[in-house]
């Protein structure tokens, strides 16, 4: 994303959307290193919410224009794949 955005001047939009993008890797970083089961799950749940709050930041800055359509695409699509993924990895955690 941060290529993606690199010439954007909205500096708020940029940091939000970059901001939920990160959190999906820290919080599944995070959440791998609790002992628990409970926890770990619970940090999947928080990365999950950031990728649909990125999904929807996304969806926003191509309806204004700040993201190129196609890319914006792209990038929905991965974050659902993410989704997805996340969703099948808190499956697998026995809590």
């Amino acid at each position: 994303m941060y290529k993606g955005l690199r010439d954007l001047r909205d500096y708020g939009f940029k940091d939000q959307l970059t901001r939920a993008g990160l959190s999906v890797a820290s919080n599944i970083a995070e959440g791998m290193e609790r002992e628990s089961s409970a926890d770990k799950a619970r940090y999947l749940t928080i990365a999950r919410g950031s990728c649909g709050e990125a999904r929807t930041q996304i969806q926003i800055g191509i309806e204004i224009g700040y993201i190129d359509g196609e890319i914006g695409r792209r990038w929905i699509k991965e974050s659902q794949e993410i989704s997805a993924m996340l969703v099948g990895l808190s499956r697998s955690i026995k809590v």
